[in-house]
C-alpha cells in the first residue's frame, strides 16, 4: 500500500516582529486552512533578507504564497521620485 503524501500550501510571512507585522501574522493564521503551512520569517535573519530580496520584497510585512510574492505586497516601499515630490532634498524657503 502506497502512502499518500499530503501537499501543503506554503505561506511565508516576512516580519520584523512589529505590531503591524504581528497583526498580519494573526490575520494570515486565522485565514489559513488545514492544508496551509504558515511560516513566519524574521527579516533580521540574513538568510531571510536574501530570500526576501529574491522575491522582490521592498517593505514589510510581506506575504509570499507558494514561492510567489502576493501582488498586494509587491511594488511597495519608498520610491525616491515620490519622496522628492513630497519635499525630500528640498530646503524650506
Amino acid at each position: 500500500m502506497r502512502s499518500v503524501m499530503s501537499k501543503k500550501r506554503k505561506i511565508e510571512v516576512f516580519s520584523a516582529g512589529c505590531h503591524v507585522c504581528e497583526e498580519t501574522v494573526q490575520r494570515i493564521q486565522s485565514a489559513a486552512c488545514s492544508s496551509c503551512e504558515v511560516l513566519v520569517l524574521d527579516i533580521g535573519n540574513p538568510a531571510v533578507v536574501r530570500q526576501a530580496k529574491n522575491y522582490g520584497v521592498r517593505s514589510i510585512p510581506a506575504v509570499a504564497i507558494d514561492g510567489t510574492l502576493v501582488p498586494c505586497c509587491a511594488g511597495r516601499g519608498p520610491d525616491e521620485a515620490e519622496l522628492r515630490r513630497a519635499g525630500l532634498g528640498q530646503p524650506l524657503t
